[in-house]
């Protein structure tokens, strides 16, 4: 197996981990033909070879925010996207949100990372965009220093 294929599947099976662990069994918003799906989870959560090949930070402090978008008409296939985003936590303090791309074989999806204390609540929104098509989607999060 290649070592490309070895560290998305390692990916997959860490983010299959991490949703065990959240509260909803799914976590996707449906616009129209596009299935945004998203996560935020410890960035202490990655092993330390996977975190420094995407220019990750680990740390207590900091979370990993991933966005995929699928085209769910046509086999989920994965979309190219532009995706912006913010951070808002509960005194109004915005940060912004610098996702970068990544892409393995047929999969695509955007990380970035956020700063964050224990037990700080963070309202999370996101742009996707491709062209003329513009969505919006919106999460809240509770981080949590491990």
């Amino acid at each position: 197996m290649a070592r490309s294929q070895f560290k998305f599947l390692y990916l997959l099976l860490l983010f299959a981990t991490v949703l065990a662990f959240e509260a909803h069994a799914e976590q996707k918003v449906t616009k129209g033909d596009w299935d945004i799906h998203y996560i935020a989870f410890p960035s202490s959560f990655l092993d330390a070879d996977v975190a420094n090949s995407y220019g990750l930070q680990r740390s207590r402090y900091m979370a990993v925010i991933n966005i995929s978008v699928l085209d769910n008409t046509k086999d989920d296939k994965a979309q190219n996207v532009y995706v912006t985003g913010t951070a808002k936590n509960q005194l109004g303090q915005t940060k912004r949100l610098e996702f970068k791309k990544v892409k393995e074989e047929q999969a695509i999806y955007y990380l970035s990372q956020l700063k964050h204390i224990d037990r700080e609540v963070y309202t999370i929104q996101v742009r996707v965009q491709r062209g003329d098509r513009e969505e919006t989607i919106k999460f809240t999060k509770k981080f949590y220093v491990e």
